[in-house]
């Protein structure tokens, strides 16, 4: 016969398993929501994986492994398993689809290579929508030389595109992105890399005399120097001067507290920019970035293929297309 006791601590027992369940459900939609504040991971080390490709790759970062896919940079595809996604970005490019995987290719080499050494992740913890078992979560990449997505935008091998946040010490994403399009006009004007694949220059680099962004305060990184390794810091963005910035929305770059609708009927499902795109009710930054990341579509019909628009919302932003 169970005793009154034992019944009472097998319940107590079940209630701390529900509770620790529970507590863990929580912890993890948190980070897939985002976070308010930057994590620093220090003194992080490159994963080999073959799914790693320029913009997106695994992570060692403490005792635990990540995927990190980088703002506001994207580099073309490593093979021909996201077909309209290559045909976009060898359009932009102005070359053949073989030709992007090619850059697609040297722009792993050049991460790989990149981040053969320790480097700093500053990230708030957004979902990036892999479709991994490992948490792929959107973030800027520190090297010694500075940002990783300036380098391969600088060096041809990666194009100004993707979601967008403010870095660490920018009140928004406008001036990283203005940065990054001076970059690529450069490396357009030098032909290298994509830019320059027709002519035999996909392997020229860019000057070493180029200044890439430390977003890191200056007096964030004195503190951060006597911290343990390996550690995951949050810290709040500041600006040069060392004054507070508050930090905005789930991390992402500040929205204008009023939003003009769109004409309906008037938009182009394969040429609307970010801009017109949020300008469509139900359409923030990430399904903006999603759309665009989803081209070439046969017509605005195709939309309900894009993750997140289910039948209500498709009907919502359908009348706005063309």
């Amino acid at each position: 016969m169970i005793s009154r006791d034992s019944i009472c601590l097998q319940s107590a027992r079940i209630a701390l398993i529900g509770a620790a369940v529970l507590w863990a459900a929580a912890a993890d939609l948190g980070a897939r929501e985002g976070s308010k504040d930057w994590i620093v991971f220090e003194n992080c080390r490159f994963i080999s994986n073959p799914a790693d490709d320029g913009d997106s790759f695994h992570v060692s970062a403490g005792a635990k492994e990540y995927i990190f896919r980088l703002y506001l940079v994207d580099a073309p595809e490593t093979d021909e398993m996201t077909p309209r996604r290559l045909v976009e970005q060898a359009k932009y490019f102005g070359i053949t689809v073989p030709q992007a995987i090619e850059v697609g290719q040297a722009a792993k080499e050049f991460t790989r290579e990149k981040l053969s050494e320790p480097f700093t992740v500053f990230t708030r913890m957004s979902d990036a929508m892999g479709q991994s078992r490992i948490e792929r979560l959107y973030a800027f990449v520190q090297t010694k030389e500075g940002d990783l997505g300036e380098q391969l935008v600088r060096n041809g091998l990666g194009r100004v595109f993707g979601f967008k946040a403010a870095p660490p010490g920018l009140r928004n994403s406008q001036l990283e992105v203005e940065k990054l399009h001076q970059f690529e006009d450069e490396a357009k004007k030098e032909r290298i890399g994509a830019w320059g694949i027709n002519a035999g220059r996909l392997s020229v680099r860019a000057p070493s005399s180029v200044a890439f962004s430390i977003f890191v305060p200056e007096r964030e990184s004195r503190t951060r120097a006597t911290r343990k390794a390996h550690s995951a810091v949050p810290i709040s963005a500041t600006a040069s001067g060392g004054t507070p910035i508050p930090p905005t929305n789930s991390g992402e770059a500040s929205r204008a507290p009023a939003k003009d609708t769109a004409p309906l009927g008037k938009i182009d499902i394969n040429t609307a920019t970010e801009k017109e795109l949020k300008m469509i009710p139900g359409i923030g930054p990430v399904m903006a970035a999603r759309i665009i990341a989803a081209r070439p579509f046969r017509s605005a019909d195709d939309l309900k293929k894009v993750n997140g628009i289910g039948d209500k919302k498709y009907v919502q932003m359908r009348p706005y297309f063309q």
